[in-house]
């Protein structure tokens, strides 16, 4: 690990962010305590410390352990078959398949008889150099330089791939100070290979300190595609035209990042005889660590580099034996996600070729190891550089545009996936609605497969400054070593054996449940967790996952490394928090409702979908056109420009947008609350996701009484009038004083 990246880094996730001045010390709740005295039928809760920290850390420990077992787990996902060649490539074929997903290889590429030629650039007694361009899918293009042999006997040709920071002309030799043998298009032109060399995006912070690459990558990735698919695509779209000359020998090289896109063209693409490999093959167990543009939804669910490189068996795959990779680190409080690139000890490597080789024993067929040498090389005369920079910028500007394309196409590929979704009445609406909320929870959200603990529920009273009510902190059991904690409100007036609703309270970004209850720092929470209860609800406000910046954000990438997210682990989460409150004597079961600002209300469109506890769900200062404010590159309002890197999801874009993830929540009654002068986004985004919920609702399911927007005059806030008389409404209950 880079020192100075792990310096930064540790700190950052072992100090827990202060509350604002003024606000209790997060470092003890002692203050708060009234004797550990518990909730009845609990356990005393004797924590010291903050819970919240606690929470992240447990959390941590959990999905770092998930990441190690995912080796073993992902042998079930391959059945090969090593009785013969066929029936190999038969066998891996459906985990090829599925690479190609996870990478977004999703486009139909374009057919082409020859690159463009641009100009010639140099030329030697043995070869000539041009600079090119040719189509690839829609608008999206490459370019590059393409070398071609003078009289030459080699019958082969080679997609040499630079690394994120070097030009083709670099790897010619013809611009840089690369050395010698660093030079490997020039190598392979030598020697009278066909030579091709697509420019790539590089790493620099030209966007508001968010890389290239992780800008390309953010709105690619909402939208179901990535900058690795993209650029081994434009690998591909130049394999399809050399083997449409006849040339029977195509090989692909890279170092660095070039070496992952050679990688994965040459496991995706089995056209490709030989692939080599420099400056990237080895563990990827720490793939969260490195740069977000490396974030690959669901990769070690069933690939780590020895599976990948048992797509490319038995072609040959070679592996440079040089341990030197490009070296980066993007450290904490930049726009973009902290990462780091760093070369790999000797040893890392061969631990994953030997990963490998026991692996693919049945097949008889091994790495080899190369070691790079010093070349002869002959002299080129240069005659007129490409504009480097003017040819990234059309590549950056058609990918980007491309990104906007399929934002543009998103509403219609959303509405056909969801064609299936029935609305003839209640009842089919439900049962239709069924596959799709499998497939939000498994392959949106992602689901662990473990089953919930018993709670063993253990509290303590706290003392919020409210003598009207009654305040317990709480803490459940989920799974091993992941705990669910919150602070329970209820009013003072409830008489024996009544039962009453739960409005469960959820915070926001860097929140916690004190928040919620009226602390000093937090009034666009308007103290809802604690005026609600003093209307006579009783209410639990829980601590989310989203707290301490990079801390949690780094649990979004491990998540997303095993196909899981934030909300993985905070649906079970309320699971575990709803089942409680509903065994509580006083609690109404059947009138469990969720009520969430800001992240909560990121939380009130995915958590209640999956939580059938929940009798009706609340979105507050969160709900707008979600795909939108993610993907979209020229909006003020966007992701895309500000350091919430953890914010996007995985191919939302062709799934579940915020009406797509309200028709989840329907029939229960659902409504949005919405400032006018809230910075999520403008009004018209607001109204017009909206008015599909209202559409279903109303005009489909004819249940148009059970939704409700409420526009105020006001900011990112809780407004706490017309879904108090939702709340009332819906949970049929007459709002009283606790006086």
């Amino acid at each position: 690990m880079d020192p100075i990246f792990d310096r930064k880094l540790k700190s950052l996730m072992k100090i827990p962010m202060l509350l604002k001045i003024g606000v209790l010390s997060l470092l003890t709740f002692d203050a708060f305590s009234q004797g550990n005295e518990p909730l009845p039928n609990t356990q005393p809760l004797t924590w010291n410390g903050d819970i919240a920290s606690m929470l992240i850390d447990s959390c941590d420990a959990f999905l770092l352990k998930e990441i190690d077992l995912s080796i073993d787990r992902r042998k079930k996902y391959w059945n090969r078959d090593f009785s013969s060649i066929t029936a190999y490539e038969k066998s891996i074929e459906e985990n090829r398949k599925h690479l190609c997903e996870i990478i977004g290889v999703k486009e139909k590429r374009q057919p082409f008889t020859g690159p463009d030629i641009l100009k010639k650039v140099a030329e030697s007694s043995a070869y000539t150099v041009k600079e090119v361009r040719w189509p690839v899918f829609g608008q999206v293009h490459s370019e590059g330089l393409l070398v071609s042999p003078s009289n030459s006997k080699k019958s082969g040709a080679v997609i040499v791939v630079p690394d994120a920071d070097q030009t083709p002309e670099e790897l010619m030799g013809i611009s840089g100070n690369l050395p010698l043998e660093k030079q490997t298009a020039r190598v392979f032109a030598e020697k009278g290979y066909m030579v091709l060399i697509p420019a790539v995006i590089d790493r620099k912070t030209l966007h508001k300190r968010i890389s290239n690459r992780e800008f390309i990558y953010r709105s690619a990735f909402e939208l179901g595609r990535h900058i690795i698919g993209y650029e081994v695509q434009k690998i591909l779209a130049g394999i399809d035209w050399i083997t449409n000359m006849g040339i029977q020998e195509i090989a692909v090289s890279g170092w660095g990042e070039g070496g992952l896109l050679a990688f994965y063209a040459g496991a995706i693409d089995t056209r490709i005889d030989e692939t080599t490999v420099g400056g990237y093959f080895g563990s990827r167990q720490n793939v969260w660590m490195e740069p977000a543009y490396r974030n690959v939804f669901g990769l070690l669910e069933q690939f780590g580099d020895a599976e990948i490189a048992s797509l490319i068996a038995p072609r040959k795959l070679i592996i440079s034996s040089g341990n030197d990779a490009p070296t980066l680190v993007v450290p904490p409080g930049e726009e973009g996600k902290p990462g780091r690139l760093k070369t790999l000890e000797t040893g890392e490597v061969e631990e994953e070729i030997n990963r490998l080789n026991s692996m693919m024993s049945g097949l008889n067929w091994k790495v080899s190891m190369m070691k790079p040498g010093k070349p002869n090389l002959s002299k080129i005369e240069i005659f007129e550089l490409p504009d480097s920079k003017s040819r990234h910028d059309r590549l950056m500007t058609e990918l980007d545009n491309h990104n906007q394309w399929l934002l543009r196409e998103s509403p219609y590929t959303r509405k056909d996936f969801m064609s299936n979704l029935r609305t003839e009445s209640l009842e089919v609406f439900q049962e239709s609605s069924k596959p799709y909320k499998v497939y939000f929870e498994e392959e949106i959200i992602g689901k662990f497969d473990y089953p919930l603990l018993a709670p063993d529920a253990k509290s303590r009273k706290i003392d919020i400054g409210n003598d009207k009510v009654t305040a317990y902190e709480v803490v459940l059991n989920v799974f091993e070593n992941i705990f669910a904690y919150g602070i329970l409100v209820i009013p003072k007036n409830l008489k024996p054996g009544e039962k009453r609703p739960v409005v469960v309270c959820q915070h926001g970004l860097e929140g916690r449940p004190q928040s919620t209850i009226g602390e000093p720092g937090f009034q666009y929470y308007k103290a809802f967790t604690t005026d609600l209860a003093e209307r006579g609800y009783i209410t639990f406000a829980p601590q989310n996952i989203y707290i301490f910046k990079d801390r949690f954000r780094s649990l979004q990438f491990k998540s997303n490394a095993i196909k899981k997210t934030l909300f993985s682990i905070m649906v079970p989460q309320h699971q575990q928090i709803t089942n409680w409150l509903g065994s509580l004597d006083m609690v109404d079961k059947e009138r469990i409702a969720f009520y969430g600002l800001s992240y909560g209300g990121k939380t009130a469109m995915r958590v209640p979908p999956l939580v059938d506890n929940y009798c009706l769900s609340i979105c507050s200062a969160d709900f707008n056109d979600w795909v939108w404010k993610n993907a979209d590159s020229r909006s003020p309002y966007s992701y895309v420009w500000t350091n919430e890197y953890e914010i996007f999801e995985w191919n939302l874009g062709s799934t579940y947008n915020y009406a797509e993830m309200a028709a989840l929540i329907a029939p229960r009654p659902f409504m949005v609350e919405r400032g006018h002068f809230d910075g999520v986004a403008p009004d018209e985004r607001v109204a017009y996701e909206y008015a599909k919920v209202r559409h279903l609702y109303n005009a489909l399911l004819k249940i148009g009484d059970k939704t409700e927007i409420e526009w105020f005059d006001g900011p990112h806030s809780i407004n706490g009038k017309g879904t108090y008389e939702f709340l009332d409404k819906h949970l049929k209950f007459e709002s009283r004083s606790t006086n």
